[in-house]
């Protein structure tokens, strides 16, 4: 039974130290890739042509991975991204239709 718990004891110990480093890890890449940027939710509008992304404050921003958002070209979207403001860029990490309340304004007039 002892050696049963210093076992147990040994592979959560491990097991944790692995954890440590890969956590470690990610911290540098995200202080490689720039304290600038920051991850965030933003609604707006995705461009025709899918490389740019307007927010329903009028801030443009380039798109720096297009296939990210592709299908929704011309769409009112809310995107989750990580955003450099030094840039004027987005990586957008998940995208979802925004609720258009214009619709239901225009119904009530």
């Amino acid at each position: 039974m002892k050696k049963l718990m210093i076992f147990l004891f040994a592979l959560a110990f491990l097991m944790s130290t692995g954890a440590v480093a890969q956590d470690n890890g990610m911290k540098q890449d995200t202080m490689k890739s720039g304290s600038s940027a920051k991850a965030t939710s933003v609604t707006g509008k995705i461009s025709d042509d899918g490389k740019s992304f307007v927010s329903d404050d009028g801030k443009t921003w380039t798109i720096s991975n297009p296939d990210a958002v592709k299908g929704h070209e011309g769409h009112h979207v809310t995107l989750k991204a990580q955003t450099d403001a030094d840039k004027g860029s987005v990586q957008v990490i998940s995208l979802k239709m925004a609720k258009d309340n214009m619709k239901k304004d225009s119904m009530q007039h």
